[in-house]
């Protein structure tokens, strides 16, 4: 692969091609993206999303929106740090194309915004109620009308394919989504293939896939004019946009830092375990008399992350810039941070966070209720649909497809077609009005 294929500003329904040189300065293409991203509903909707702590009150935890903000900061830096360096190393990109070290972190920076857009209410728990709708409940009645792939987007229902759906599924007036770069677009796509076979190989990119059969020709065109190396042509699969990997550095260093930082917040990890773990990561940074000047726990502990995401985000870069070849080759098979040298330490944060954070009752508690709220709605939305199509619909069913948005594709031919829409009508749902709605089926109005 090479950089100036990489770098694409091409969008959906171009007929020619985009010349860096020719950009607007004050408005570049790349952050255009961001500004598309921020601006739309699906984004805005995040705000009501679980990230950690599912439904909770306080002013301490992150949502999905601020979440995102975070990565796109972070990802930012590392896309300027890394593109400054790129232009050192390849002068050309700046010389012939007139690529700049920002355009880089612009379109990290976009692309991480994005990177959560198609996350499901509830969190990742919502993912897994989609799927088990399809697996094991009432949706796998559908199983033996469905091709094998398009069951099995179902049944592993994917946040970042949907997410791939979002920006790029064209509607009356939107064609091409949000109408991103191709650049952004394959940044945004940590796993290049199509839902099946599942996790083929140890590589990275194959752990999740991103994107449905819906969406499989617009992902074709995109890596075709970025210049990904196709790893499979059977089931199909490529290599990862090289920019990808620092989008999964920075969701990386910021769940893993952020998220133990909110569970110190709370009160479900004691504050002397972020002196004791961080410390490990920021013992060349930090400066013991700032640390004992601030007052207050939230302060101490905003210090130390800090530094911490600091450190990080430079060791990702000398990471990627070491291993520059082998990702251009599609050889570079694990994310960056794995081969960082304080991966033992990040391991042992993940760790006491899956034990103290994710495994609370709080968090167990919620996403038990949104497992019954999004099996209630698909229950629901998917009878109605299909009782339409096949002319059998009740008058429940009738009321139903009246509450339900006009995208819903309730007369497609296409099974999938329709059950996918479903899904991702509910996929868009914020916590709060997944509720709502499943209070209105069940008839509580109170």
């Amino acid at each position: 692969m090479n950089w100036e294929q990489l770098l694409s500003l091409k969008r959906f329904g171009d007929t020619n091609k985009r010349i860096r040189k020719e950009q607007d300065e004050t408005r570049l293409g790349f952050e255009v993206d961001y500004d598309r991203v921020i601006f739309s509903s699906e984004f805005r909707s995040l705000q009501d999303k679980t990230q950690v702590i599912p439904l909770s009150e306080t002013d301490f935890v992150h949502t999905r929106l601020t979440h995102s903000l975070e990565v796109s900061v972070v990802g930012r830096s590392l896309g300027r740090l890394v593109g400054k360096k790129l232009l050192e190393k390849h002068p050309h990109l700046q010389n012939v194309h007139g690529y700049q070290a920002n355009d880089f972190g612009a379109i990290v920076a976009a692309a991480a915004l994005a990177h959560d857009i198609g996350n499901p209410p509830f969190g990742h728990s919502g993912e897994k109620a989609i799927g088990e709708f399809f697996k094991t409940g009432f949706g796998s009645k559908y199983k033996n009308q469905l091709t094998t792939k398009e069951y099995q987007d179902l049944c592993d229902f994917e946040g970042n394919a949907n997410g791939f759906k979002i920006l790029t599924e064209s509607r009356a007036g939107r064609d091409g989504g949000l109408r991103l770069s191709y650049a952004t677009l394959g940044a945004f796509t940590k796993y290049p293939k199509e839902s099946l076979p599942k996790k083929p190989t140890k590589h990275i990119a194959d752990k999740k896939y991103g994107f449905f059969q819906s969406e499989k020709e617009p992902y074709v065109d995109i890596a075709n004019e970025l210049g990904l190396i196709k790893r499979s042509d059977k089931d199909l699969s490529f290599a990862r946009h090289p920019l990808a990997f620092l989008v999964e550095a920075a969701d990386d260093i910021c769940y893993t830092i952020i998220d133990f930082e909110d569970g110190i917040n709370l009160g479900l990890i004691q504050e002397e375990f972020a002196l004791e773990y961080l410390s490990k990561i920021i013992r060349d940074s930090i400066k013991p008399e700032n640390y004992y000047a601030l007052s207050t726990k939230e302060d101490r502990v905003g210090y130390l992350r800090a530094l911490a995401i600091g450190t990080l985000i430079n060791e990702a870069v000398d990471i990627f810039m070491k291993h520059e070849d082998a990702i251009l080759n599609g050889e570079f098979d694990s994310a960056l941070l794995d081969k960082s040298k304080y991966n033992a330490q990040i391991n042992d944060i993940i760790k006491i966070s899956i034990e103290n954070i994710y495994q609370s009752t709080e968090v167990i508690d919620k996403e038990i209720a949104g497992y019954g709220v999004i099996n209630t709605l698909l229950n629901t939305y998917t009878n109605a649909v299909n009782n339409s199509f096949e002319e059998t619909a009740s008058n429940y069913d009738k009321l139903i497809l009246k509450g339900l948005p006009k995208s819903i594709k309730v007369n497609d031919t296409s099974l999938y077609n329709r059950l996918s829409s479903v899904c991702y009508y509910v996929s868009l749902l914020s916590d709060s009005k997944a509720i709502l709605e499943y209070k209105k089926i069940k008839g509580i109005l109170f």
